[in-house]
């Protein structure tokens, strides 16, 4: 599933692509897409037809395309959801569920925002008046790398909590935005083992352990994000690199780059957790 890096890189190309826009028709191919928007596709359509989309947003992995007269179209790309800007000629992919036309001030020739989506875990709906922040999100905290994020808030926070830190930095509560493949390498860099409760952290290695999430989120951004099957891809469908610069996950029994001992993978929530048995120590049970 997409991870704060792949959103953010795809945020990024919707601001500079689609702002100033105005939608001139939508077309849902599909109508599970827009299953979450109370009035179904036809509502969906007649709520966004004339509209100007004036930016893009996101908080964790959720994006929003705020409106110009304040409702937001919020979208959430699941585990293989796409949002390709294309030209209105281009062939349509297997997988397109929705379709904006649009038509930008300036250029002679329209283009397409198009929502593709192979599983259909994703979704888009209308937000009334969320431009500033959706209400459907706003219980979801910020993220490492939004600058209000309050880091001695969260170090707080993480270390009054006896659960797993691992399952602590998946938690969109708390933090937003940090998935399993940026948690397996932020856990490897701070060389703490992902079932080491949080009230056994001190605070420096809280701190340390967000300051390496943000590093590692920030460094994936720098590669366009990390892709490990064409499912994910920015605005202009090229796909990320990062998976060339991990360390930990997707790793089993490949060399620590750090000690060279043989990375090991265990089963977590339904998923897989890689870590280092050296350099990552499973921690001693607590004392009775």
């Amino acid at each position: 599933m997409p991870e704060l890096p792949e959103v953010e890189v795809v945020r990024a190309g919707l601001e500079r692509h689609v702002t100033g826009a105005t939608i001139t028709f939508v077309d849902v191919l599909h109508d599970r897409p827009v299953r979450r928007h109370p009035g179904g596709a036809a509502g969906f359509a007649a709520a966004l037809t004339g509209r100007t989309i004036v930016g893009a947003c996101r908080r964790g992995k959720y994006l929003w395309l705020p409106l110009d007269n304040g409702d937001a179209i919020l979208g959430h790309l699941g585990m293989s959801g796409q949002m390709l800007v294309q030209p209105t000629d281009a062939p349509a992919e297997r997988h397109l569920r929705v379709r904006f036309a649009l038509a930008l001030a300036g250029t002679e020739h329209g283009r397409e925002l198009r929502f593709v989506d192979q599983r259909m875990f994703g979704g888009l709906s209308v937000s009334v008046g969320g431009a500033e922040l959706p209400g459907e999100i706003a219980h979801i905290a910020r993220d490492p790398l939004d600058p209000a994020f309050d880091d001695d808030a969260f170090a707080a926070r993480l270390r009054r909590r006896t659960s797993g830190v691992k399952r602590l930095l998946l938690d969109q509560g708390l933090i937003s935005g940090v998935g399993n493949i940026y948690a397996d390498e932020a856990l490897w860099r701070a060389r703490l083992h992902g079932e080491r409760p949080g009230d056994r952290l001190t605070r420096k290695q809280a701190l340390e352990l967000l300051g390496h999430a943000r590093e590692v989120m920030n460094a994936a951004l720098a590669q366009g994000g990390t892709s490990f099957d064409a499912l994910y891809v920015n605005v202009n469908g090229e796909s990320g690199y990062f998976d060339r610069s991990l360390h930990a996950y997707g790793r089993e029994g490949e060399p620590c780059d750090r000690c060279g001992t043989p990375i090991r993978r265990v089963a977590f929530m339904n998923r897989s957790s890689y870590f280092c048995p050296r350099c990552q120590p499973v921690p001693r049970a607590r004392r009775r």
